[in-house]
């Protein structure tokens, strides 16, 4: 999926985001060797842990999200004991879902991805940009996205986690807002992207992690 030829573009990452990431250059591109710190440390894709359910007790008031019937976003479930990283793995979900909510609603100001990302970081811009993309040019999303391989590994404990995970668009694709037409493309190796997210503790809401960075990994290989 092209999505109108509208791809997920790769923040440039700030020198304060050399603290958490290595093997970072800290500029442009598709570049697979950027790297958050301790990402590559996995969770087995396999059936969810019930602690993984755990989250749903937290009092925490989150804005909703509910998308129209032709748009599916499918998770894969990972297997995790650690409640920080059950919490952050959700709410870096909780951000990539946000990010297509703001699209379909057509709405770069979106209470959502505002909510999940740390207020004027690298991962709010990527989210309202991406918002904005698709609102300057007319598109909303129609299909399904799956989000597979999900890694987690704490870097600071109980303050920053790393989150990876690839998306594949095989079956989302742009549609027009005005008339509805959908523009469908052949599956290709545009339809895979890889995320590294970085997720930081919310500050004055416990249970809550927020994206800070994000990288986004176009035409990935390593997710096909």
């Amino acid at each position: 999926m092209n999505r109108s030829h509208i791809r997920p573009i790769v923040v440039s990452l700030t020198a304060a985001a050399a603290l958490t990431l290595t093997a970072c250059g800290g500029g442009d591109g598709d570049s697979g060797n950027d790297k958050i710190a301790g990402a590559e440390d996995s969770a087995k894709k396999e059936s969810a842990s019930p602690a993984q359910k755990a989250d749903k007790a937290a009092d925490i008031d989150r804005p909703e999200m509910t998308f129209p019937s032709d748009v599916k976003l499918v998770f894969d479930k990972a297997n995790l004991g650690d409640q920080d990283q059950i919490a952050a793995l959700n709410d870096a979900r909780n951000y990539a879902r946000a990010i297509e909510h703001g699209i379909v609603e057509q709405d770069a100001d979106d209470a959502a991805y505002k909510f999940y990302s740390e207020y004027g970081s690298p991962a709010y811009t990527y989210a309202k940009d991406q918002i904005k993309k698709h609102i300057d040019a007319g598109y909303t999303v129609t299909g399904e996205r799956r989000y597979t391989k999900p890694k987690v590994q704490t870097v600071d404990k109980k303050k920053t986690i790393a989150v990876t995970f690839c998306t594949n668009d095989n079956k989302l694709f742009g549609k027009e807002v005005k008339g509805g037409k959908v523009l469908r493309t052949e599956p290709s190796l545009k339809d895979y992207s890889y995320w590294q997210i970085s997720m930081s503790a919310a500050k004055n809401t416990k249970g809550l992690w927020r994206a800070d960075l994000v990288k986004v990994e176009s035409e990935a290989q390593q997710c096909q």
